[in-house]
């Protein structure tokens, strides 16, 4: 009988010391483990260019995939600069970010994108009244944004769509890796906002997160098959009257697009001119011609022998605009509309994004001194004809909608085209 207590005792001493000890790692691991996986969630959505992974993105990702990490608390203010951090009793604790971003981009196709903003951030230090060209690219267009990162040399907004239901989902992630560690001025420049979702050509909804997280009061919306050819970046900057009519938000400047008559010259961007003498040289021997000349409406509001005359330095109003209007702009960030996200793939989608800019009360000028050139590359015609057939309905909806909108019914608008 003595035995048997005794040997129970032992039991329960046992009980209780294992007891204790799973309570110990319970609490080291509430305390000490969650923070910590936390801390590196918030590398993970967050990382800097200064701190590259040595190993690829596709194996960190698919480690981090697989283990149950708990989302980091960050306020989205925080995705802009320290000085737009709110104080703790203003933002909620728990805010969610793919709560806001889904609100943000409601309008988008559902179920809703998964976005990750920063994905690499630029290391360059900036100035807030700097420029920032706003674009969206896809992995067969990576060649032509490392040309355009490095002649811009200038702070760069990109979206990038990733298909996460492809089969190359992590070779292409590790593709952007070394788009980004290829040269200097891509990690110094350039901050990168990834879109993971299965539909493709969503163009308003990336032009839209690429400007939402521009670092800089000023953007330039471009598409990246233009090849920059002149400075107007400096030009702008150095201009005092310039830069007061962007500050006041009324204003857009259009950069002028120029593409090559014959296809194969659009190819070799090292021959481009980068003067408007030599653009005129061009122009008159018959090799260069406004962008789309087969579309007209597309950009003959920038009246071409307007600009062809214009004397150096020359700035002038857009007076006869016209809805399928679609200039490449550079305007002030913050307060014009944004591009309406129900335009998916090709046809009327940034028309509709210029349109909506005009009718809220921003006025076009053209640079007389400066353009852009296309460059050349394969159309998807059968997929562009039947997108611009869809998107041409949805277009002449949302010209009534809009006028009503900024109850600005004017003449413009030519209800039959």
């Amino acid at each position: 009988m003595i035995v048997s207590t005794t040997h129970c005792a032992r039991i329960g001493q046992t009980i209780a010391l294992l007891y204790a000890f799973i309570a110990i790692l319970y609490t080291t691991n509430y305390l000490l483990a969650s923070p910590l996986r936390a801390c590196f969630s918030l590398l993970f959505n967050l990382p800097t260019s200064t701190t590259l992974p040595n190993s690829s993105v596709s194996s960190i990702l698919h480690s981090l995939n697989k283990q149950n990490f708990r989302k980091p608390q960050v306020s989205p203010l925080l995705w802009n600069t320290e000085a737009s951090r709110p104080s703790e009793s203003s933002w909620p604790a728990d805010i969610d970010n793919d709560l806001v971003l889904s609100k943000a981009f409601s309008s988008s196709m559902h179920p809703p994108s998964k976005i990750v903003p920063f994905f690499y951030r630029a290391s360059g230090e900036l100035d807030v009244e700097d420029i920032t060209i706003t674009t969206l690219i896809t992995s067969n267009r990576f060649p032509v944004f490392a040309r355009l990162v490095e002649r811009y040399q200038g702070p760069i907004s990109v979206a990038i769509h990733v298909n996460n239901n492809s089969s190359e989902y992590y070779s292409l992630l590790d593709s952007i890796h070394s788009l980004y560690t290829s040269t200097p001025n891509m990690a110094r420049f350039v901050d990168v906002h990834l879109v993971m979702d299965s539909f493709d050509r969503q163009f308003n909804t990336w032009r839209n997160i690429a400007r939402l997280f521009a670092r800089t009061d000023f953007v330039m919306m471009l598409d990246i098959d233009f090849a920059i050819c002149t400075d107007f970046r400096s030009a702008m900057r150095a201009n005092k009257s310039i830069m007061d009519e962007l500050r006041k938000g009324n204003s857009a400047f259009v950069i002028p697009a120029f593409e090559y008559v014959k296809p194969e010259e659009g190819n070799h961007q090292v021959a481009f001119p980068t003067d408007k003498t030599s653009l005129l040289s061009a122009v008159e021997a018959g090799r260069l011609d406004m962008f789309h000349a087969s579309w007209e409406v597309g950009h003959n509001s920038t009246d071409y022998p307007r600009y062809y005359a214009a004397p150096p330095g020359e700035v002038y109003k857009v007076t006869k605009y016209q809805a399928a209007y679609e200039p490449y702009i550079v305007f002030k960030k913050d307060g014009p509309p944004w591009c309406d996200e129900r335009f998916v793939g090709y046809g009327g989608n940034k028309a509709a994004c210029l349109f909506e800019l005009y009718l809220s009360g921003i006025s076009y000028y053209v640079l007389s001194d400066h353009f852009i050139v296309h460059q050349n590359h394969l159309y998807e015609e059968k997929v562009r004809k039947d997108e611009r057939k869809f998107n041409k309905k949805i277009y002449n909806d949302f010209k009534e909608e809009t006028c009503l909108r900024w109850v600005k019914c004017v003449h413009i608008i030519d209800w039959n085209r």
